[in-house]
Formats: structure tokens, C-alpha cells, sequence
């Protein structure tokens, strides 16, 4: 590997290395196909990412890639549900813990709008661009989500 290679990829790794493992994890409930999609992600930025206009741009990239290969395995391999103390390492208190469990619950399509949106920071908008889906879409994944968060946790979320 050139030394710029090594470059981009300890610089990509450290700023999204573990954003992108929990947001795996979240979507797949599994740690080992977890890291198989981030190791996935990192491959694909060192070898086939086009050329970035900004930091912003490669973020949006990375997190649609991650999430188009989270629902590839998903569609392969069916779903599995993750121990949940497998995902201690990615939360660090119990009403987190808590409370990922509860969204791990989630269909699949309201899953990743709420963790991009709540656990990521993004817009709706930032979102629908990720995704691939219309702004509109976000609006109600987020609001069926929260709705069912709501169910089970009430008004502490």
C-alpha cells in the first residue's frame, strides 16, 4: 500500500471508523457482519470513491455506502438478532443501551432514518439524499419512528 493510501485510509478510519461500526451494527444486529460492512466501506474508499468537493460530500458518501451494503447483506443473509451485549462496546450507558435496543426493533426502513437523523446528526434532507429517497419519506420514517419509540418509552425520548 503507497504511503497516501495508508494516508487516506488511517484519516477516513479515524473520523468515521467508529460512527460507521454502530450504525452497521444497528442496521445489521450482527458484530461480525458489522465489521465485514465497515472493513467494506474503507475498501471501497480507498479504491473506487470519486473525487470529493468537500468533507461533506466524502461523509455523505461514506454513510450511503455503508448503508447500501448494510441492506445488501440484509437481503442476503436474512436478519439476525444481535445479543445486545455485543453493542455495549458501542454505548456506553444503560439508557442508551437501552434505548438502541428499542431502536434495533425497528423496521429496517425507520431504523437507519432514525439513526442517521437522532444518533449521526443529519438532516431530513441530508438524509433523503443518502438514502435515495424523497424528503417526504424521511419525514414519515422519522415520524413512525418516534411514534414507536414513543409507544415503549413514552415521553423520555
Amino acid at each position: 500500500m503507497a504511503v497516501s493510501e495508508e494516508a487516506i485510509f488511517e484519516n477516513t478510519y479515524s473520523q468515521y471508523g467508529e460512527r460507521l461500526y454502530r450504525l452497521c451494527l444497528v442496521q445489521l444486529k450482527n458484530t461480525h457482519d458489522a465489521e465485514d460492512a465497515v472493513q467494506d466501506v474503507f475498501v471501497k474508499r480507498l479504491y473506487n470513491a470519486p473525487e470529493f468537493k468537500s468533507p461533506e460530500h466524502e461523509k455523505r458518501w461514506i454513510y450511503k455506502v455503508a448503508v447500501n451494503l448494510c441492506r445488501d447483506r440484509l437481503r442476503r443473509k436474512g436478519r439476525f438478532d444481535l445479543p445486545i451485549e455485543a453493542a455495549g462496546d458501542a454505548v456506553s450507558q444503560q439508557r442508551d443501551l437501552t434505548l438502541l435496543e428499542s431502536v434495533m426493533r425497528l423496521p429496517e426502513k425507520n431504523r437507519a432514518v432514525i439513526h442517521l437523523h437522532y444518533y449521526e446528526g443529519y438532516s431530513v434532507k441530508e438524509i433523503s439524499a443518502i438514502l435515495g429517497i424523497t424528503i417526504s419519506s424521511v419525514k414519515m420514517r422519522l415520524k413512525r419512528g418516534r411514534e414507536a419509540l414513543q409507544g415503549e418509552w413514552g415521553d423520555t425520548v
